[in-house]
């Protein structure tokens, strides 16, 4: 822990701005091949970030690959991060739920989010929201219609999310304490299958990111009731967020973020922070992750760090919460 702190406050100062000088201008930072590892199959959110980075950080490695470790919701990756040689040439991307969420839903777990990796900086956000299907009626626009509808349908009043224990699991939960109604979960293994079954008519609403759901969206076949987002989304201009809906609790973005295993040389930290700050201001990848509908959000290493426990903490109330009980 000493390690790692000494390695925060040294870099913290050095990735504040991006580099004048393109990193192809310059000698490459490390001799040997690089990769990113990513928990998830590729063509999702967290892989497609992870493409457009490495397609775009040149200078920092003769090679930059992808490397897909998809499983156990995504800690598979993070397991292969903390046991990886530590000198630059292993990073990961991983979205912020299994670093602080998972530390309240498992009771065991393979890596130390605080003490096995050393944050370079966050990559991009990403919001939640509250989507319905073809089974609740056109009439339904917001969450209070929402609620009422299951209010009337006690027996239809059901949500999907990508699976028990993870962050839009505990957003519907928290929806239904908040709004006093019974709102049973069903958990999926993964979103693809709850997003067709709600799309048949099958389940009636979901808790998803807004990258997960989009196409969907957009052509009319689910509709969003609201957004997590501090903010209305351009791309959704005319949805409530939860905090004008009434439930300011439920507010809160899901971030994608670069580590590196602990005991990393405090030089090559700084050096890839630096580096990758640059590339996210690129219009490649900040055109990239629009696709996507994924927002563009850097830090340094310190900034990075105090996120971490800041959502640990914020997010473990929301678990508690729920009396969710933990996991093996």
């Amino acid at each position: 822990m000493v390690y790692r702190r000494l390695v925060i406050t040294a870099v913290a100062g050095l990735g504040l701005a991006p580099v004048s000088i393109a990193p192809t201008a310059r000698a490459q930072a490390l001799a040997k091949p690089a990769r990113i590892l990513v928990g998830f199959q590729p063509g999702g959110a967290p892989d497609i970030a992870a493409r457009l980075i490495a397609d775009q950080l040149k200078g920092y490695a003769p090679s930059i690959i992808v490397d897909n470790h998809p499983g156990a919701g995504g800690r598979l990756a993070l397991e292969a991060l903390k046991t990886a040689d530590a000198d630059g040439t292993v990073l990961c991307m991983t979205p912020g739920d299994q670093l602080t969420v998972f530390p309240h839903v498992y009771k065991t777990l393979k890596y130390d989010p605080l003490r096995d990796f050393v944050p370079v900086t966050t990559v991009c956000t990403a919001q939640f929201v509250f989507v319905v299907g073809p089974m609740v009626p056109a009439r339904v626009a917001t969450l209070a219609d929402f609620i009422g509808w299951c209010r009337v349908n006690p027996k239809l009043a059901t949500f999907g999310s990508p699976g028990a224990g993870t962050l839009p699991h505990f957003l519907g939960s928290g929806l239904a304490r908040e709004a006093g109604v019974e709102l049973v979960h069903l958990p999926y293994k993964g979103g693809a299958a709850a997003i067709q079954d709600l799309l048949a008519g099958q389940l009636p609403a979901a808790v998803f990111t807004l990258a997960a759901v989009l196409g969907p969206v957009q052509s009319g076949s689910l509709r969003v009731l609201a957004t997590t987002a501090p903010k209305r989304s351009p791309l959704l201009a005319g949805i409530q967020t939860v905090r004008e809906a009434g439930y300011p609790a439920l507010e809160g973005l899901i971030w994608f973020g670069i580590l590196v295993p602990a005991r990393t040389p405090i030089n090559i930290v700084a050096t890839l922070n630096t580096m990758l700050r640059q590339v996210l201001q690129s219009e490649a990848v900040k055109a990239g992750l629009a696709r996507q509908s994924l927002e563009v959000a850097s830090s340094t290493p310190s900034e990075f760090a105090e996120l971490l426990k800041s959502d640990t903490a914020r997010w473990g109330e929301l678990v508690n919460k729920s009396a969710f009980a933990p996991l093996e």
